[in-house]
């Protein structure tokens, strides 16, 4: 039978879990591919992470809770709950209401576009340490903790994580 958590539990759950709730959505955003699925996966994660916050015992909060977060999406993959890969609505792009010239909203947008679609391209165990690395600003041994690898297989994966990235990122020059 599960124990409920008390008032003093819940309390300290959420003083324990939120303020990691930005990375916990951009790490389950890079993985997922998707904004709806991550929505998904980080209430999963945060379900679980609240369901046996008893269990944690102290130490890296932010790693902890990545943990849960990338087992719930390998878990989830595991057991057949396939990427749905649909495209989201960019809304900036579409809004009448901001005045913009709709080519300078485009324009603005490019570069982070280009970015995105090269980083959608790492395959998911480089993808996910850059991510990590680089946009929740985890050190070594919080990446090596999420990820469950050493971290001489975090800093390579890294390393090349990085080469791939700036390949795909590189003008095709036989193409212009």
């Amino acid at each position: 039978m599960d124990k409920y958590l008390d008032d003093d539990e819940t309390a300290r759950f959420e003083a324990l879990a939120m303020p990691h709730l930005d990375a916990a959505y951009n790490l389950a955003r890079w993985l997922t591919r998707n904004e709806h699925d991550a929505d998904d996966l980080v209430q999963n994660a945060y379900l679980r992470a609240f369901r046996f916050a008893g269990g944690f015992r102290g130490g890296d909060a932010r790693a902890w809770l990545l943990t849960i977060v990338r087992h719930t999406y390998y878990t989830a993959l595991r057991d057949g709950q396939a990427e749905r890969g649909d495209v989201s609505f960019d809304e900036s792009l579409h809004d009448q209401e901001n005045g913009g010239d709709p080519a300078d909203i485009i324009a603005s947008h490019d570069a982070s576009r280009t970015l995105n679609a090269a980083l959608a391209r790492l395959p998911t165990a480089f993808r996910e340490v850059l991510v990590l690395k680089e946009m929740d600003e985890l050190s070594y041994k919080q990446i090596a903790e999420v990820t469950d690898a050493p971290i001489g297989t975090v800093m390579s994966r890294l390393a090349r994580a990085r080469q791939m990235l700036l390949s795909y990122l590189k003008p095709d020059v036989a193409g212009e």
